[in-house]
């Protein structure tokens, strides 16, 4: 790991906001320095320049001083037109003219340099010269005004006051970076907590929400979306456990209560009567153990296929190979098609089947229909739903106890008075394949007997 990722992402960003803000406010300074020192130039010009002019009106009304009074420029020159100097400042009596700069024709009788490492300036010195022309007795004289060229650094407290701005602004920029890090992410911290004292006693708690929407506020949803799954999954995890626990223990009892008298009394066990019995529990067992798979798997949200299905001539077909103990009564629509799993559709009709066939008395109805007419499910496909009604002749289920057996491993004291076979997940199996194949199953009231009613949306004739 670098040096640069052990830093907490609060350091981190602290460090590139400090390290940014020194960089911008060093060239805000330097930008600065650079429009304080043009503009000090400029104005430094326009003096020299105003020297000149000053000069150059004593010539044309007639005065000539020697050696010329200044004031802020010390170093003027006056040259005639055979290049000799007729007048100069003070500090520049006797000394050869400072440039030979004439201004041009069309440039207002004025021409501006800059002169370096001229014997009359202090050596390494810069200076601004200003020629400015002027006419006397019908010649052409020279004005030469200089003065030294304005340093970069214009005035040492001038440098100061910019080093401690640039200074106080990376503090301010660099402090304001930290705590606005430091706010942005006590909703992070919030969280991490939270997820830390969440385990699996109590997956019911959820991660603080930020009130604003941003990023953390996302972040905070989708920590909270995938713990309700957690807990679902939890929840179904545990729900499985304690059903397979409840429903295996009483085959198993029951196996190990005639083993065990069997093996008390060994000469007077019939072999065969304790086969017939050990194998009513297995199959008992194999069918508890078949159907819980069926759960694990509808609740794992194994994907099933999705094509059509002639539900007619599958109720038909399933109807057919079907061998009952009692009359089975059947009316069935042709050509009703659904969308949905073939196989997990027979496995719906078989409980269905086998649930009624525990309770009838003496026969089952077996009916199919199309209803059209509803709202459209899909462009290109007619309105309508598919209805499968298993309808036996027994003593039928109490209203209240209409929801109540669609929970798993439930067992009502009629069923299991008059057979004790069942698992108990018959029905939660059917609906949950109704519910997965887009429909739904229920009970609804019936003259004698127990209704239940599967509706499956219609996909078109193929």
């Amino acid at each position: 790991m670098s040096t640069w990722h052990r830093f907490s992402v609060r350091g981190r960003l602290t460090l590139y906001a400090g390290a940014v803000a020194a960089l911008l406010s060093l060239m805000l300074g330097v930008v600065l320095m650079v429009a304080i020192n043009h503009l000090a130039t400029q104005y430094l010009t326009r003096e020299i320049s105003a020297v000149g002019a000053r000069v150059a009106y004593d010539l044309e009304r007639g005065i000539v001083q020697n050696p010329i009074p200044h004031g802020l420029v010390g170093d003027i020159q006056v040259v005639d037109a055979r290049g000799r100097v007729v007048s100069a400042s003070e500090s520049l009596q006797g000394k050869p003219p400072m440039a030979t700069l004439v201004p041009p024709p069309g440039a207002k009788d004025m021409a501006t340099t800059v002169v370096c490492d001229h014997a009359l300036f202090p050596k390494g010195r810069c200076e601004i010269v200003v020629a400015t022309k002027v006419y006397r007795a019908g010649q052409s004289w020279t004005i030469y005004s200089a003065a030294p060229v304005v340093p970069f650094f214009v005035h040492p407290m001038l440098v100061a006051v910019i080093c401690v701005g640039v200074v106080l602004l990376t503090g301010v920029i660099t402090y304001g970076a930290y705590r606005l890090v430091t706010t942005s992410l006590v909703p992070v911290d919030a969280i991490r907590s939270e997820l830390d004292e969440i385990n699996a006693t109590c997956p019911q708690r959820r991660v603080p929400v930020p009130p604003g929407r941003d990023e953390i506020h996302d972040l905070a949803v989708s920590v909270n979306h995938t713990l309700g799954r957690l807990q679902i999954s939890m929840e179904q995890q545990r729900q499985f456990a304690s059903d397979a626990s409840h429903d295996l223990r009483s085959p198993l009892t029951a196996m190990r209560a005639e083993v065990e008298d069997a093996m008390l009394a060994p000469a007077e066990t019939d072999v065969t009567a304790l086969g017939c019995s050990l194998l009513r529990s297995l199959d008992r067992l194999q069918a508890i153990v078949s159907d819980l798979l069926t759960v694990a798997r509808f609740d794992a949200g194994v994907a099933d296929e999705r094509e059509p299905v002639n539900l007619s001539r599958l109720v038909g077909g399933e109807l057919d190979r079907r061998h009952p103990v009692m009359k089975i009564k059947r009316d069935l629509e042709p050509e009703v098609i659904v969308i949905g799993d073939s196989l997990r559709l027979a496995r719906l009709l078989t409980n269905l089947l086998d649930n009624a066939e525990r309770h009838a008395e003496t026969e089952v109805a077996v009916t199919l229909r199309a209803e059209r007419g509803g709202p459209p499910r899909a462009r290109g496909m007619p309105p309508g739903t598919a209805v499968l009604e298993v309808i036996d002749d027994g003593a039928g289920i109490e209203p209240e106890k209409h929801e109540i057996v669609f929970q798993r491993f439930t067992r009502l004291d009629a069923a299991r008075n008059k057979d004790a076979g069942g698992t108990g997940l018959g029905l939660p199996i059917a609906r949950q394949i109704a519910e997965l194949s887009g429909g739904t199953l229920t009970i609804e009231p019936s003259g004698r007997g127990a209704r239940l009613v599967v509706r499956l949306p219609l996909a078109g004739r193929p």
